[in-house]
């Protein structure tokens, strides 16, 4: 596609423009991250066997509305910051990885919940947890690195 038509369709150049706008959309995303994030590492580490006084499904429950509502944040802000330079992004390696490693741990998190690890929390569940973490910390390491590429 056209990186002209990239811009024209999806483009808001004064976000990038604007003195706060950019910036405060960075902070956003990084709250949202640590909403996704944290909330799904508590309730990795309840699959692990810690904290096992807490019941896991309420856990996943909370832990889940958690993190959907931070990806949520992530993907609207995300979005926002994307349509500032959409052409940029698009020929950015570490942005196309970011956005690869995102759908990965996506398909994992279906993949867990769709052969109800959480009621089984055997070593495969543990190991899709570690998936998880990598995966997400693997999309964080590559969206620092979009600002270097």
């Amino acid at each position: 596609m056209d990186s002209l038509l990239i811009e024209r369709l999806v483009g808001m150049p004064w976000i990038a423009q604007h003195p706060i706008a950019y910036p405060a959309l960075e902070v956003v995303h990084i709250a949202g991250i640590a909403m996704l994030l944290g909330s799904l590492l508590v309730l990795e580490l309840r699959v692990w066997g810690l904290g096992q006084a807490l019941p896991v499904r309420p856990l996943a429950r909370l832990a889940l509305s958690i993190s959907v509502s931070g990806f949520g944040v992530v993907v609207l802000s995300g979005f926002l910051m994307f349509a500032a330079n959409p052409a940029e992004l698009l020929s950015n390696n570490a942005f196309l990885l970011k956005l690869g490693l995102v759908h990965l741990a996506a398909l994992n998190a279906a993949w867990f919940h769709g052969r109800d690890s959480l009621g089984r929390c055997d070593g495969l569940a543990r190991a899709q947890t570690v998936l998880s973490t990598g995966l997400w910390l693997a999309a964080i390491i590559c969206g620092r690195w979009i600002a270097y590429l």
